[in-house]
């Protein structure tokens, strides 16, 4: 086996100290042999490379290790010694998977804390509150009883306003967790909100596309919160005039996947890396990308100034 990477400086530096050591463990394998196996593995893990990569430094080594050797349990026994190096050079890549696994486990669980909180709220916003209203506007009947006529006009005035503010909560209720996404699933909801938003702020959202069969509740959650939040980004700085969310269902032989998009036409910008850089994007996209990457999504972003911008995700669902 030959790697490409095996012809750079740094790789080659790796693949002498590889050999050498693991060279000195056959001789005598002991456990400060295991230590600098694993000092070998987070080095080559420090540098960029990958578990096929460490596997071609271990079979160059193994060859040279072999060359020297010409009976055969002899080369049987060293192969086998060779062989745990080549384990405990592979921990550190090991435990990062891990760690990666763990640390989306730990994203997943925040969110959904982040999702049952909301859903408190929104009850307490539309029960609670609509009940301390239903309250008002009673007090409110029983105050035009005792008041003059010409008092009539003013008490009309605040019903239209407890009316108003019975929409709000309503509103805020629903996008705060939209029963709409757990009864009927993410595109009626996805159309719910384009809905408040036109109206909110004159610009045109349509929803296109369609799932065949309800996806998982994480991933509708996931990709509903995103759309959220990429529609409050469009309303906030892109000065479109109209928006075009698609949502679709990709099958492949391997897997399958959801595909959605949010597309504006409005001023655009120069994408950076997300950082302090760009304020007015950054900490959208960021919370866009953490929720995404908890359902082993995708992210991509593209944009241009004066030609809009288009978010496009992608999740598998076979995870």
């Amino acid at each position: 086996m030959r790697m490409a990477s095996a012809t750079k400086p740094r790789s080659r530096s790796l693949l002498r100290a590889y050999q050498a050591a693991m060279c000195e463990y056959v001789k005598k394998p002991r456990e400060a042999g295991l230590e600098r196996a694993y000092e070998l593995g987070r080095r080559a893990l420090e540098q960029g490379a990958a578990m096929v990569d460490v596997a071609g430094i271990y079979h160059h080594a193994l060859v040279a290790v072999l060359q020297r050797t010409k009976e055969p349990l002899e080369c049987v026994r060293k192969t086998r010694v060779a062989g745990n190096f080549f384990v405990e050079s592979l921990s550190p890549f090991e435990m990062t998977y891990r760690g990666h696994h763990e640390a989306q486990a730990a994203l997943r669980q925040l969110n959904e804390g982040m999702e049952a909180e909301a859903k408190r709220i929104a009850h307490a916003l539309h029960d609670e509150a609509g009940q301390l209203l239903t309250n008002v506007h009673f007090a409110l009947e029983r105050l035009a009883d005792v008041l003059p006529p010409c008092s009539q006009p003013l008490i009309e005035d605040v019903r239209f306003r407890l009316a108003e503010m019975e929409g709000q909560l309503r509103r805020l209720s629903h996008e705060l967790r939209p029963p709409m996404l757990d009864l009927l699933g993410l595109v009626p909801a996805l159309q719910f909100l384009a809905q408040g938003v036109t109206q909110r702020s004159g610009i045109e959202v349509v929803v296109q596309g369609s799932t065949p069969e309800r996806l998982s509740p994480l991933v509708e959650t996931a990709l509903y919160r995103s759309v959220q939040e990429a529609l409050t980004n469009v309303t906030k700085h892109a000065k479109a005039s109209n928006v075009t969310v698609q949502v679709q269902r990709q099958k492949s032989e391997k897997d399958a996947m959801v595909v959605c998009s949010v597309k504006d036409d409005g001023v655009g910008f120069e994408i950076q890396p997300l950082s302090g850089e760009q304020p007015r994007h950054g900490l959208g996209l960021l919370g866009i990308r953490e929720r995404i990457k908890a359902v082993a999504g995708s992210l991509e972003l593209k944009s241009a100034p004066g030609l809009g911008t288009e978010l496009c995700i992608q999740v598998p669902l076979n995870t």
